[in-house]
């Protein structure tokens, strides 16, 4: 990857499940050390498009570039740079977070330490409990652990504060904040308008599985003429979102 490139670049992506378009044409360009939020309702297409960013789902049309690696033809080199928390955990039930957080740690030679992952999201009373017997927003924030232990240079989080009480939410930015001065590269996908007014520099407004607006937060209010970001999403997309926590 030179200097000049973008940390993640998506070029006319298009997915479709049979008659049903899930994303019709998203291109991003998202800059080394920036966070980026991807903002839209139920159904607009904004995990499809992580997803496809990610590498764990091959686009019907257009490319993908994350820190200049194809994320299908690059995979165990992406591995080692990318972390990604999607919206639903599917880990062994019956294993401690401990154990889990040494097993995700192994698969990356320079991890972060189990203990600073714990911290990073106020799990260490939890560390001897078993996944299952996690609360579900508990359940979250093992994941978002999981996705930076191997010290991620770029990092997505699909509905990163989704089922955390207000304490936890606002720990889960704290950290969030503390990776951006770190320098990580962060794409959040997210129906919460505090938290992307908080986190991102610059938004994409999905509908429909394509892009309608993009700008900073404040900007999109102005260009819709709102004064929130709320207010611009129902103007500019043409809908309630469906949770503003």
């Amino acid at each position: 990857m030179n200097t000049s490139d973008p940390a993640i670049l998506a070029e006319g992506l298009a997915k479709r499940y049979r008659q049903k378009v899930a994303v019709a044409d998203v291109s991003l360009r998202i800059e080394a050390g920036e966070t980026f939020g991807i903002l839209g309702a139920n159904g607009a297409g904004k995990t499809t498009t992580v997803e496809m960013i990610a590498g764990l789902r091959h686009p019907d049309q257009g490319r993908v570039r994350v820190l200049g690696l194809d994320p299908r033809h690059d995979r165990t080199r992406l591995r080692q740079v990318l972390g990604v928390q999607l919206q639903h955990a599917y880990l062994h039930g019956a294993l401690r977070v401990s154990e889990l957080v040494d097993l995700y740690r192994s698969f990356y030679p320079n991890p972060r330490s189990g203990a600073e992952l714990l911290e990073l999201v106020d799990l260490g009373e939890q560390r001897r409990t078993v996944f299952e017997k996690l609360s579900g927003g508990q359940q979250q924030r093992l994941s978002i652990a999981l996705a930076l232990a191997g010290r991620p240079r770029v990092l997505i989080l699909d509905e990163l504060t989704t089922g955390l009480d207000p304490r936890a939410r606002r720990h889960m930015w704290g950290t969030i904040e503390q990776l951006k001065q770190d320098g990580v590269t962060i794409l959040l996908v997210s129906h919460a308008m505090e938290e992307v007014e908080r986190l991102c520099g610059r938004v994409a407004l999905l509908d429909a599985g394509r892009i309608v607006a993009l700008d900073t937060p404040r900007g999109l209010a102005a260009r819709a003429g709102t004064a929130t970001l709320d207010d611009a999403f129902v103007a500019l997309a043409g809908k309630e979102p469906e949770d503003s926590q």
